[in-house]
């Protein structure tokens, strides 16, 4: 696998498209959480939605990995 993507002549990481979809699950599940109270039970609200973030992007990343082997 390649480490770019050729967007007509720019070179784009593939990680970018990694972070939108991790962005995109991150933000349903912003939603899910707000609608079901759980964000009540957080002691800093940002630092846990940058944690989901990060823990959303890693397993999109081993995801495609693992799929693609």
């Amino acid at each position: 696998m390649s480490g770019e993507i050729n967007i007509y002549g720019v070179f784009v990481p593939s990680v970018l498209g990694w972070m939108l979809i991790a962005f995109a699950i991150t933000t349903g599940l912003r939603m899910l959480l707000g609608r079901a109270g759980l964000y009540r039970h957080v002691w800093h609200r940002s630092l846990f939605n940058l944690a989901l973030y990060v823990i959303v992007l890693g397993g999109t990343v081993f995801l495609i990995h693992w799929l693609q082997s």
